[in-house]
């Protein structure tokens, strides 16, 4: 057989797969009501369109265009599965409540690949809730009273101290510095400036950056060097693991280690697998979403200085108060008072749209207002669409933290 014979076999296999990929999935949606939509082209879909950069501040190009083409609920082919992308508040909250119960999260394969199978973003049901009670055990109300209140005050205050008068610094750069400190310490006690922990920060950056990217293991690529990152942060993290159960079996602890680490060797049945898995995944979590949302914090805040204004009287007060009873150091009651700063930080979550969407999947057929979910399909609740739907906050484009005055 000649090459041209052979090609041309090839791309008749690939048409006739094709086709017979279309049958399928137009038989399937015919045995339900499904909302309006475009499925776009065969595996790729309308991923390409979904995925286009756009402000934090709106819902982009593409999702403007197929809300005004077919309204709040509409099918799409994303991230290789058929989809129900959602930007209905009511559908969202139903989505939400419903965990575990009709629907359960599903985030594309990548993610897992470079997460970790044990990470809280990929496993789903009791392993999910096993782990997630373990968390919130850890960082229950009294230690955020105790320790961590404590601990962002004296990491606020070292990057503070580290800016010169009349100098420009990136705001994102230091708040990125600010939190990971912050969550390296509460993890696994590491120091702020030390060799080590700027060791482990360089490998974070990589490590963030193949996140972020696509998904494509090749030699040189941001995901490949991703992956090499990751074994490399794991690897620092079981030495230190390593460590601190030496400690513990010689009976030398350090008292000052009281961290994440130190909690789950101590009172989780977690192998080692997993609590690597899952200081990874907390370590990007509280990292990603603290950083950005205090960057856009001082973003919005240039542009309102009647905001600005009175959050400094509203700081002001609290610091007078303490001066008078002479206290120094940040209580839970101080923070209590900051009734004002709470608004600030509902509308930067609000605008800025730290997460805009969630990965989901439907476990039962589902029918909501008419439309039918089947069971298996993929459902993205839009958080930001709901942020920046005018019929529920006046005038959505708009930095206004007083809308939520009349609601804590």
């Amino acid at each position: 057989m000649s090459d041209s014979e052979h090609i041309l076999s090839l791309v008749s296999s690939i048409l006739a797969l094709l086709l017979i990929f279309f049958i399928l999935v137009t038989r399937k949606q015919t045995r339900f009501n499904l909302p309006p939509g475009n499925m776009g082209w065969p595996f790729v879909g309308e991923t390409i369109g979904y995925l286009k950069p756009y402000c934090a501040t709106s819902t982009g190009e593409f999702m403007e265009q197929h809300i005004s083409r077919y309204g709040k609920i509409y099918k799409s082919n994303l991230f290789g599965e058929p989809t129900i992308v959602s930007a209905d508040a009511g559908l969202n909250r139903y989505i939400l409540q419903n965990e575990g119960k009709l629907f359960e999260c599903s985030y594309p394969r990548s993610i897992g690949g470079i997460l970790g199978k044990w990470s809280m973003l990929v496993l789903v049901g009791d392993m999910h809730r096993d782990m997630r009670i373990i968390s919130l055990n850890f960082l229950c109300l009294a230690r955020l009273r105790t320790h961590l209140l404590k601990e962002v005050e004296q990491h606020t205050l070292l990057v503070l101290n580290s800016w010169k008068d009349n100098s420009v610094f990136s705001a994102q750069d230091e708040a990125k510095k600010f939190t990971f400190n912050l969550m390296a310490k509460h993890i696994m006690s590491l120091e702020p400036g030390k060799p080590e922990t700027e060791l482990l920060k360089k490998e974070y950056v990589t490590f963030m950056k193949g996140v972020v990217s696509p998904p494509l293991n090749l030699p040189g690529s941001a995901y490949r060097k991703a992956l090499q990152s990751r074994s490399n942060i794991l690897k620092f993290i079981e030495q230190k693991m390593s460590e601190r159960l030496t400690k513990m079996k010689k009976g030398k602890e350090n008292m000052e280690e009281d961290d994440l680490l130190g909690w789950l060797l101590k009172h989780s049945n977690l192998s080692t697998e997993q609590i690597l898995d899952l200081i990874l995944s907390l370590l990007f979590a509280g990292h990603e979403t603290s950083s950005v949302a205090i960057a856009l914090a001082i973003y919005f805040l240039q542009g309102c200085p009647e905001a600005v204004q009175q959050l400094r009287e509203e700081h002001l007060e609290i610091a007078r108060a303490k001066k008078q009873s002479g206290e120094v150091e940040l209580k839970w009651e101080d923070y209590k008072k900051m009734n004002f700063t709470q608004s600030v930080v509902n509308e930067t979550l609000r605008l800025g749209n730290v997460v805009r969407f969630l990965h989901r999947k439907a476990l039962k057929d589902v029918r909501y207002k008419g439309y039918d979910i089947p069971c298996g399909w993929k459902v993205l609740p839009v958080i930001a669409a709901v942020h920046l739907d005018p019929s529920l906050f006046d005038h959505p484009q708009h930095f206004n933290p007083w809308r939520w005055q009349t609601i804590i």
